[in-house]
Parts: C-alpha cells; structure tokens; sequence
C-alpha cells in the first residue's frame, strides 16, 4: 500500500503549481483580441468549468491505487479500445502541448535577441532544445529530474512581481467596454483558457498518496483553483491595463512588464517564461516517451518500442520517435495552432473522465474507500455537456485537424491488432502436430 503522505497544504501546492504553468505567458493577448475587457469574465467562466471537471477527477481517480491515470480509468470503465484512444489522446496531448510551448518560448526569447523570431533562427532553436532535452532524458530519469528541479524554482517569482508592481501603473480607462463578444466568440475564448488551466490531472493521479482523501482533496482542489484563478485574473488586468497593444502582442507579459518596469522588467519575465517553459518542455517529453513504452508493452503498439537502453534504462526508440514527432509538429505549426489542437484534445479527454465517472459508480457500487463527490452524476453530465459546448465552440477547421488525428490512432489500433492475431495464428499453426 502506498504511503499517504501527501498532506493537505502540500496538495494544494502541488495543484496550483501543476496548474500554473507556461500558457499564460501567451494567452493574455489572444483572449483580450478576441473579447477586449470582457477577457477577465472569460477566466472566471473557465475557472467554473475546470472546477467541474475537477472534481470528476477527484472521485475517479480515488478509486485507483495503480499508475495510469486516465488510461487506467478508462480501461476499467469502457475496455481495451476506449482505453487505446485515451492513452493516444494522451500522447497527441504531450506532443502539441511541447510544440505549444516551444514555439512560446521562441518568441520570448526574441526579447534578447529579436532575429530569433526569423523562421530559419526559429527552426535552429527548436531542434537544439529539443535534441538537448532527448539527450537529458536519454542518459537516465535522475538527470531529467535533477534539470526539472531547478527550472521549476522560482518559476511564480517574476509573475508575483508583475502582478504587485503593475497594480500601481493601471489606467483605467483601459477597461471601458465599447462592444459585447457574441457567446460564440466568447465560448471560444474559454476553450483555449482551458489550457492555462489544465495540468491538474498530473496531480490527482496520486490519490493513494494522500492523506484522508475525502477531506483533503475537496479542500485543496477548491483552494487551489481559486488562487490560481485570482492570480491569472490579476495578471489580466495588469496586462489590459498597462499596455496598449495587448491585442496584437506575442509576448503580453513581457510587453507589459516593459511599459512600466523598462526593459529590465520586459527581461526578467522573459526570463522567467524561459525557466517555466523549459521546465515544461522537459517533463512533456519524458512523460510523452513512456507512452508508445506503455502501449508496446500492452501489446498495442509494436514491440520494438519497449526496447530498453542496457546502460541507461530508458526506452531509447520511444525516446526518439517522441522527438522526432515533437521536432516536426513544432515546426509544422504556429503557437496558436497547437495551442487549439492541444486544447481541443485535453476537452476530450476531461468529457471521458466525466463519463467514466458514471459507469464506475455503477460497476463498483461497492466500492467504499474513495472521495465521493455529491450529486457526482449530475456534476458529470453538467461535465459532459460543457465539454460538448466547448468542443462545439472550436472552429471547424480544428475540430477537422483534432479528428484526423484520432483517426490515425484507430487506424495504427486496428494495424496492431491485425498484426497480433496473424501473430496468434502464426504459434498456434506451428505448435500443431505433424500429421
């Protein structure tokens, strides 16, 4: 049995700082360009709705000791192929959440060095990160999370400072309204806030590890998200109200920062996005190379993804192959154009969990010893149908892209499984008898 010893403020850390990671840096600008002032209401719709999702995710994930997360719960509540497709999503998940953030952390790095925004510097930056962090994670997990540790430290600092010294440099009449966003303009608004927002379920993985669940997880799921949600809504009004050009900037932040710090200020939160994002990109590819590992040794992926580096441990093909694909979709796409696809699959994935909530309720009913939230069928199908909502708010285009890519895990599924029933009846024709 695992110990639980995770305790109650030290949950609530872990969610904030699982939360709070590289999206806002970004986001500032795309949401105001879209709904002006009205961008503040839009963080604390999606704040809501992430609230609901979460607390899907505290009952169900309270009911597994096991790693997995939501590859276990799926599994358990729809079967093999459902559980293929969320463990895919999974993966798609990681690789568009780096390419997000690699091409993020380009364009602050140009607050140093503006011809880093130039396609051929920009290309040149991706692939040394990337084959940087594939050597980290290559030569053993020690090293990768000895590189994690310290790019997470101060990672809240220059955004803390941001907040408390912008707050005196406000001009109000920044926050006059002169139109009302439509709900689908708005909709979509809090669909892409969904990744600012999201990162919780890394955390929530951990039920068997904390202590007196069914107090501390509502305590700390419900204290977290509010600080987090205060803390974006303050850098939103710091952003709207002291920079002009909000709507057209790359970097909002570090813009901002600039306006009413200098440019030491504009440096220091570009620094500060660079350490959070890196921090990010490593855990991403670590975590996105044990995927096609997992699925190879589940039989769904082919074998020569379980190789094992002798000396070093790790899975040294997924590693590559995880890459590879990183490599490619960040340069193939724009920060905003993974950041909808990103979005659009961790939607998806939060609707299964809620899902998998109801199914579980009725295929353990006699299960005790886990968090139950109340009118926890309600709350998934409130769940459920948001999830709808958003996925409907995306563009069509997105929803487009988002499908193909399923499409191509139910064609490499159905490939895997043709492969090991010609494999079957391979041995069993063998092993027959001479006659």
């Amino acid at each position: 049995m695992l110990n639980r010893g995770i305790q109650k403020w030290d949950l609530v850390l872990m969610v904030i700082n699982s939360i709070i990671g590289a999206g806002i840096f970004g986001l500032p600008s795309k949401i105001f360009s879209s709904t002006g002032v009205y961008s503040i209401a839009a963080f604390i719709a999606c704040a809501a709705v992430v609230l609901i999702f979460i607390l899907c995710f505290a009952e169900v994930s309270s009911r597994f000791d096991k790693t997995g997360g939501p590859y276990v719960y799926i599994l358990t509540a729809f079967g093999r192929f459902p559980a293929f497709l969320m463990g895919w999503l999974l993966f798609l998940s990681r690789i568009f959440n780096y390419a997000t953030l690699i091409n993020l952390m380009v364009t602050y790095l140009s607050v140093f060095y503006a011809p880093l925004n130039e396609p051929f510097a920009r290309i040149a930056l991706i692939l040394f990160v990337t084959l940087y962090l594939t050597y980290v994670n290559h030569i053993g997990v020690r090293n990768m999370t000895r590189l994690s540790n310290i790019l997470t430290v101060a990672k809240l600092l220059p955004l803390a400072i941001f907040i408390l010294a912008g707050l005196f440099f406000l001009d109000t009449n920044s926050f006059s309204a002169a139109t009302v966003p439509t709900l689908p303009v708005f909709s979509h608004a809090v669909l892409l806030l969904v990744f600012a927002f999201g990162g919780f379920e890394s955390v929530l993985v951990n039920s068997g590890e904390i202590n007196n669940p069914s107090r501390t997880l509502p305590f700390a799921l419900f204290t977290a998200t509010a600080v987090v949600a205060i803390f974006y809504i303050m850098i939103q009004v710091v952003c709207i109200g002291n920079l002009p050009s909000l709507a057209i900037s790359d970097k909002p932040i570090a813009d901002a920062a600039s306006n009413f710090m200098g440019s030491a200020g504009g440096k220091m939160i570009a620094a500060g996005a660079f350490i959070s994002i890196v921090g990010t990109l490593n855990v991403l590819l670590f975590s996105g190379s044990r995927l096609p590992y997992a699925f190879s040794e589940e039989g769904q992926f082919p074998k020569w993804f379980s190789q094992v580096h002798p000396r070093f441990k790790t899975p040294t093909v997924s590693l590559l192959t995880v890459s590879v694909l990183m490599a490619i979709i960040s340069i193939s796409f724009s920060f905003l154009s993974a950041l909808k696809v990103a979005t659009i699959i961790r939607i998806t994935i939060y609707c299964l969990v809620c899902a998998s909530l109801i199914v579980l309720r009725k295929k353990m009913p006699a299960q005790k010893e886990h968090y139950k939230i109340r009118f926890g069928n309600i709350i998934a199908l409130l769940g459920i149908g948001i999830s709808v909502w958003l996925l409907f708010a995306a563009e069509k285009v997105e929803r487009i892209n988002a499908g193909i890519l399923v499409g191509i895990g139910v064609v490499i599924y159905l490939a895997q499984l043709k492969s090991l029933k010609k494999l079957n009846t391979d041995q069993a024709t063998a092993e027959e008898p001479d006659r």
